[in-house]
């Protein structure tokens, strides 16, 4: 017999957390693209990696992003950097939290999960793509199976074992 007892965790716990540490992962990269981007041109930065890619320069495509990233400047660059930073952030601490089986790991993720839930509709909604379904299937799961599992510690923390 060893020292040490494995805990076994809860997979699906473990699946959701995976999940929102590779979230905060893709913003963690997200904000600091956009701290490195703070004092240069963006829009020639973009212009010089789609010549780099080979893109067609006339394509819509690249006309549209050359569009959108010419409004980016140093203040706005700043705010998705501390945003997005920050969303990366608490990705962890939901990963984390669930990671070690805590309640406020379940309940942290319950709320931030539950609070895009709206606006994930509603984007489904006003246009329908496999990419924003899967989105809000997946946190549909996880809002339901955190639900649930809250719930059934409340019961069982409710009405003791009578044995």
């Amino acid at each position: 017999m060893t020292v040490f007892a494995h805990q076994r965790h809860n997979r699906w716990l473990l699946l959701i957390a995976a999940y929102k540490v590779l979230q905060a992962l893709l913003f963690a990269a997200i904000g600091v693209g956009a701290l490195h981007l703070l004092h240069k041109d963006a829009g020639d930065m973009f212009a010089q990696l789609a010549d780099r890619l080979r893109f067609n320069p006339e394509s819509r495509f690249v006309n549209f992003i050359l569009d959108k990233v010419s409004l980016l400047d140093d203040p706005l660059l700043r705010r998705i950097g501390f945003v997005a930073l920050s969303y990366a952030a608490l990705g962890i601490l939901e990963g984390v939290g669930l990671y070690l089986e805590r309640a406020w790991g379940e309940y942290l993720t319950l709320g931030i999960t539950a609070s895009f839930l709206p606006w994930e509709i509603f984007e489904v909604v006003r246009r329908v793509t496999w990419f924003r379904s899967g989105l809000l299937v997946a946190n549909l799961l996880v809002f339901s199976y955190l639900l649930a599992l809250v719930a059934e510690r409340g019961k069982r923390a409710n009405h003791p074992y009578q044995g």
